[in-house]
This record gives structure tokens, sequence and C-alpha cells, in this order.
């Protein structure tokens, strides 16, 4: 279904509440029902969720800005899998697996850093040149002849995408994230995403929850009015959503116009000045775009943000991302920078114990399955896109085992 919460023709002044947004486009015979508890609990399962998800579609691994010299390099580990991406001699960004071609080591042991010439393996001195090909090896001469590029690190599909760096593991079915990102470009064009410096480093949080449970949470604002007062203060009234399509999904909200109840963010709504570089329907609002599986890039008037998420276990999930602002920013939007992710970081905290909840009943015997709210078409959605993907969670009982991957 392609269901639309707003025209089109004009996004950068589309404004309207959540109700009438989404419950005037909300088909009247859709199904109401989500994924069956027993996918949550499914370890048979999350092997293929783990290939044909995380490492047959794009995942974010940071911005250029957090490499920005000559032998900078951040990793990025997901489902087994352990990428490098690097900055060469020529300034070039380039990701390879981190795995080295002679034992399987990691080749660089920490989450970021510099390297002045060289990678060095940790655990034999294999060496490797900034651009990934084979440099030299110790006692040489008990080894066969090593080609530099065929020996080098293997690498792994990449694109930058306004200095976003998406990597791929293995091939899938999306296209390039240029093409998937296309609807957006007149909307985020005034954000300057090349130009964005680092706010802060990169964050990581475990919770012992099935990953799609925080998809599940985050794929509806049904449950701002109830459980996000930060939110519901600074922008309830006229936050929507909008289904995935091709790819990806929209959620933006304009700020109340009333004067806010809370300290954060009243105070945050007070100091934010303006930004001369953003439309006007985008200088006091937040945009939140989706790239499925699992990342969401945040837009704000004073910075960009992004968050994922991704399976550890069949109950551990990983949530990681990081910060980014403008090298030109004002003091005053610096403060607001600062607010605005107080008011994020409490709406995480709410958000992650109704997770924990909603984790908890796929295990319960009094727990029948979802009753979606109209305002929850998103979950329906998302959880369609992954029944496209796997038809196996069509499936309204748990199949035997040694059959999942069969379905």
């Amino acid at each position: 279904m392609n269901v639309q919460y707003y025209s089109r023709a004009n996004p950068m002044t589309a404004q309207t509440s959540l109700q009438t947004a989404s419950l005037s486009s909300v088909p009247e015979d859709w199904d109401r029902s989500g994924l069956p508890p027993w996918t949550y609990n499914n370890t048979e399962l999350l092997e293929l969720e783990k290939e044909l998800l995380f490492r047959c579609h794009w995942q974010l691994a940071g911005h250029a800005a957090n490499i920005p010299n000559p032998g900078d390099f951040l990793t990025f580990d997901i489902v087994g899998e352990r990428a490098l991406v690097l900055r060469g001699r020529d300034g070039v960004v380039r990701a390879f697996h981190n795995v080295c071609r002679h034992r399987g080591s990691r080749v660089v042991a920490e989450e970021h850093g510099t390297c002045k010439s060289a990678l060095f393996c940790p655990f034999h001195g294999w060496s490797f040149n900034l651009d990934g090909t084979f440099r030299s090896a110790p006692m040489p001469r008990s080894l066969p002849e090593l080609d530099p590029v065929e020996h080098g690190l293997i690498p792994v599909e990449m694109e930058l995408w306004h200095g976003f760096i998406f990597i791929r593991f293995k091939p899938g079915p999306q296209p390039a994230i240029a093409e998937i990102m296309a609807r957006h470009e007149q909307e985020i064009a005034p954000y300057r995403l090349d130009d964005l410096v680092c706010d802060g480093g990169f964050w990581q949080d475990d919770i012992a929850v099935n990953w799609k449970c925080v998809r599940d949470v985050d794929n509806e604002g049904y449950h701002v009015p109830m459980a996000h007062p930060g939110l519901q203060d600074l922008y309830g009234k006229h936050y929507y959503d909008e289904p995935i399509e091709a790819g990806t999904s929209r959620s933006f909200a304009t700020f109340n116009e009333s004067d806010a109840k809370l300290w954060g963010v009243r105070h945050y709504k007070k100091v934010l000045p303006e930004m001369p570089h953003l439309p006007p329907s985008h200088r006091a609002a937040w945009l939140y775009i989706g790239i499925f599986p699992n990342t969401v890039i945040e837009f704000h008037p004073e910075g960009i943000s992004y968050y994922q998420e991704f399976p550890q276990g069949i109950a551990e999930t990983s949530q990681r991302g990081a910060g980014y602002t403008w090298p030109d920013q004002s003091r005053e939007a610096n403060l607001a920078r600062y607010l605005g992710n107080r008011i994020n970081r409490d709406t995480q905290d709410e958000d992650v114990q109704l997770i924990i909840w909603s984790h908890e009943a796929m295990s319960s015997s009094g727990y029948e399955g979802f009753i979606l709210s109209d305002l929850e078409y998103g979950v329906r959605n998302y959880h369609d896109e992954l029944r496209r993907l796997m038809p196996v969670f069509n499936e309204r009982t748990e199949p035997p085992p040694g059959t999942i991957a069969l379905r």
C-alpha cells in the first residue's frame, strides 16, 4: 500500500496535525496485525535476518568528518562482520574488511584513531598501506611471493552520500544510496551535510531485547503524547509519520506555537537562533528520514544526528549513533544543540523501558499479537517490508526447526 500522509507537491511547507495527517489517508480495510510473537524469539530466523537484512543492506558507518585527515580510521562491527574505513594519503575514503590476509586477525583493534604510515597487524606484524595494498611481512623467505593488490585488504562496498559513509558487506536488493535518497534531496540540501564536523564521538548502548522491538517503538508516533513529555511539549501537536516508500520513511514536526511547559524545551526554543540557510518551514522543526532496515538520520536546525540498531543475539541489541554540527555555528546554536540533545537523551531513556516491555510480551502466554491503531500504520508497513523480503514472516505459527530458510 502506498499511503501518503501529506501532499508531496510541496513538502517544504507541509504542516498538519498527526491525527489529521494520518487518519485521513489510512485505508479502511488494512490488516491491523503485526508480526507474530514467535518471530521475536527464533534464533534460526535471526541468522536469516543477519544475512538478508544486515549484511545485504546499506549500513551507515559514520561521516567523513569522523576521519578528516590522511591516516584517520574508524571501525564498524555488525552481525559478525568487521569493517575498517580509512582515509588514504591521497585523501580518498575507502572501506575494507578489518581482516588480516594472513590469519584473519583484526588489523585495527581500536574503534577509531590515526595511522601515520601503515597498518600493522598485531598478530604477526603483516603491514598494509593506507590504500589497503599489502606492504610487507616479517620473515618474507618463509612465505610465498605476495602481490600488493591480490593480497591486500579485501574491499567492502562503500558509497559516500553527502559525506555519510554507507557500506554493504554483501550484494543486496537495494540500489545505490544516492538513488534511495533521491526523493529527499530537495528537502535536505539546505542542511549542508557535506560541511558537517563532529559533535562528540560515536555512542553505543546495549539493550536486552530483540532488535525488531526497537524498530516497532521507533516506527510510530502514537505513543508520543503518553510516553514522551519532552517531544509532546516541543512538537506533539504537529508530528506525523509517513510509511516506507522506495526504501525510506519520513517523519516531520514543526514546533508547537504555545509556550513550552518543560524547562529544557522552553529554553531550547528560546535560545535557538534563526537559521537563514534553512527554509522558513524547517527553521523550527525536526525532520527524521529512516533508511530501511535500521537507520534514522535526524535533521535539527542546529545539527544532524543518526542512530541505528543491530542484533548481537536473539535478545541482545546494540544501538549506535553519532552527532554533527557546522564549523561556523554560533554560540547560541551550540547551546541549543546541547539542549536538543538533552531532549533526545530523555526520549531515548523513555523508549528503552517501552522496548523492554514489548520484548517481554513476545514470550508471554497472555499476549496474542498486535492490534494496531491507524496511527501505527508505519509499524504494519515496516512489517510488510520484512514479509516481502522474507516470506517466512507470513507464518502465523512457528515453523519446525530447520525449515525457516525454506519458507
